[in-house]
């Protein structure tokens, strides 16, 4: 069965606890996601987003160990609207488990189109990083919730290894890959996600 619930990028436990530690975050997580916005994600500095908030490095490098650990943090919000409303579909929807997955697959899509500098960030690296990084909770969720759906068609022989095969489809290097060095448009990497999927689940 898929995980029945979200599993988020952090948790309560990881905030700190004194006002002006809380506000110190708050305000580096503001200039971040403004300076993201107007530069880019791989432009910008840790030096810079420092100088920015106006905290010295020692401070920004408490709060966050690299850049990568702060575009895990600003991931955090939409991440937890993404599993939370699919948990609410997969509950709830009459659909067949194959077009549950193929759902989820588009969504999965979607939210890597809208997040894609950020996950980049987050996944740039050696080999281990990148396994690390497919191995974190919050994506490994996705994994988990294809091995469910997979499970619940008939005839998919070698679950885990074909829900594999469809999470490194959706690892959002994959998706960069495909999108900008061989310049296939968002849709037709969706579709070719889904086409394997046919081909997978026959």
């Amino acid at each position: 069965m898929f995980s029945e619930e979200p599993i988020f990028f952090q948790s309560e436990t990881d905030l700190p606890t004194r006002a002006d530690a809380l506000q110190n975050r708050a305000e580096i997580l503001q200039v971040a996601r403004r300076l993201f916005d107007e530069e880019g994600v791989e432009n910008v500095s840790m030096s810079q987003i420092a100088r920015e908030a106006n905290v010295g490095k020692g401070t920004l490098y408490r709060h966050f160990r690299n850049k990568a650990d702060l575009c895990h943090v600003l991931l955090d919000d939409d991440q937890r609207l993404f599993q939370e409303q699919t948990l609410d579909y997969l509950r709830h929807s009459q659909d067949t488990p194959c077009e549950k997955l193929r759902q989820f697959i588009i969504q999965v899509c979607q939210f890597t189109q809208r997040n894609l500098e950020l996950l980049l960030e987050m996944s740039q690296g050696r080999i281990a990083r990148s396994a690390e990084y497919l191995n974190h909770p919050a994506h490994y969720w996705q994994w988990q919730t294809v091995t469910g759906l997979l499970r619940q068609i008939e005839d998919v022989s070698d679950v885990e290894y074909v829900a594999d095969i469809i999470y490194i489809m959706l690892d959002p290097a994959t998706y960069y890959f495909q999108r900008f060095i061989r310049n296939y448009d968002h849709q037709r990497i969706v579709d070719g996600i889904l086409y394997l999927l046919e081909q997978l689940t026959q």
